[in-house]
């Protein structure tokens, strides 16, 4: 994440020096302390907003506030002579930079999808009836979000495999990682005021990775018919940094027609981000994706999670689900990648993969042009309790 450049100034939290946590935009590899910046003047904002440990405090503050802090903040780094004061960012404990209010969970990559239902519905349709209708999700498990490099610990549960007469319970065999792009409300709704397709961006403060850890054996015993809970619940991991919306919006590309055409208020026209996505294992590169592969867009993903009149709050995060492409390297699972364990990945130390050992480290990254790069998502597996 070297080389940003003030069109870009993610949002984070740090702590320095063993002091209070803080709000800071980061510029290459330092970070502007806001608070500092706010009280000695040259950002004309109350120094509170800052002096927080989440961002949660100046997301509230709307997005008036947000277009002037950004307008500063570019104002103040921007020309060949600009020295902003900044902290190191070797120096800074970064921390979870949302308090997360509530945490919903799309499927929305068709190939994704797609593969999913080839894997564990051979004999029937690969999508669901209701998949091109609807963007599928689920309620995850806000206060199990955690920010990049925090330690997972292999989660237990039931599972039975195939042939069983009955579940067993223990470590979790088949530990997966899901590549997924994140997007934090900054404007609440009332309840019972769905927000409309159109007006769904409005709400939408910015965007960050996400790692929707997923333990598929503890998956496929208890996703019937509720879906997913304890082998999602466990742990999520999310990016340090948060890119405004603004600063993404200049990715937007066209995306494919939607075949049927969706409900009217789901309706759009179609778009994605041309954002590129990775994933690395053990220091090997296994996956290269897009988000451009996503069929349903974050408008749409809101629009839907709103439409029965469920509210939003300042906080909430929503995910893309995992996006995955057409080839077998833009897969975005090790459950994709693997063909669920009949095709393991090789690494570059001559090891091979199919689900996560104890002690493997994954980080996830992404990039649009030469001066966007999305904060990385670092986790490494303990072993089970």
């Amino acid at each position: 994440m070297t080389g940003l450049r003030p069109e870009h100034l993610p949002y984070g939290v740090f702590r320095h020096a063993g002091g209070a946590p803080r709000v800071g935009a980061r510029l290459d590899e330092a970070v502007l302390d806001l608070a500092a910046l706010a009280s000695d003047g040259p950002l004309d904002e109350d120094p509170a907003l800052f002096a927080q440990p989440s961002l949660n405090a100046f997301m509230a503050a709307g997005g008036e506030t947000w277009a002037r802090v950004r307008e500063a903040l570019r104002a103040l780094t921007a020309g060949p002579d600009a020295e902003p004061a900044t902290v190191p960012l070797e120096e800074v404990e970064l921390l979870l930079p949302v308090a997360v209010r509530d945490y919903v969970d799309f499927y929305s990559s068709l190939d994704h999808a797609t593969n999913v239902g080839r894997l564990f519905r051979p004999d029937a349709e690969a999508l669901p009836p209701n998949w091109r209708h609807l963007p599928v999700g689920y309620h995850g498990r806000a206060g199990t979000v955690v920010v990049s490099g925090t330690p997972i610990r292999r989660p237990s549960g039931q599972r039975r495999e195939p042939g069983d007469d009955a579940p067993v319970f223990g470590p979790s065999v088949r530990l997966d990682v899901e590549l997924e792009l994140g997007f934090v409300v900054g404007v609440p709704s009332a309840l019972g005021e769905p927000v409309a397709v159109e007006r769904a961006l409005d709400h939408v403060f910015g965007v960050l990775l996400v790692n929707d850890w997923s333990a598929r054996d503890l998956q496929a015993w208890e996703y019937r018919p509720l879906g997913p809970f304890l082998a999602k619940s466990f742990a999520t991991s999310v990016a340090a940094w948060v890119t405004p919306l603004e600063a993404i919006l200049a990715r937007r590309v066209a995306a494919p027609v939607q075949e049927p055409a969706p409900l009217p208020y789901l309706r759009e026209e179609p778009w994605a981000l041309d954002l590129d996505l990775e994933m690395e294992l053990n220091g090997t590169v296994v996956a290269r994706t897009n988000a451009r592969h996503l069929y349903w867009s974050a408008a749409q993903q809101l629009a839907h999670m709103t439409v029965n009149g469920a509210s939003l709050r300042v906080g909430d995060l929503f995910a893309s689900g995992t996006i995955s492409g057409p080839e077998r390297g833009q897969r975005g699972s090790l459950l994709e990648l693997s063909w669920n364990a009949t095709e393991p990945i090789a690494l570059a130390d001559g090891s091979t993969r199919s689900f996560l050992q104890d002690g493997d480290e994954v980080v996830l990254r992404g990039s649009g042009g030469d001066a966007l790069a999305l904060g990385e998502v670092r986790g490494r597996i303990d072993p089970a309790a």
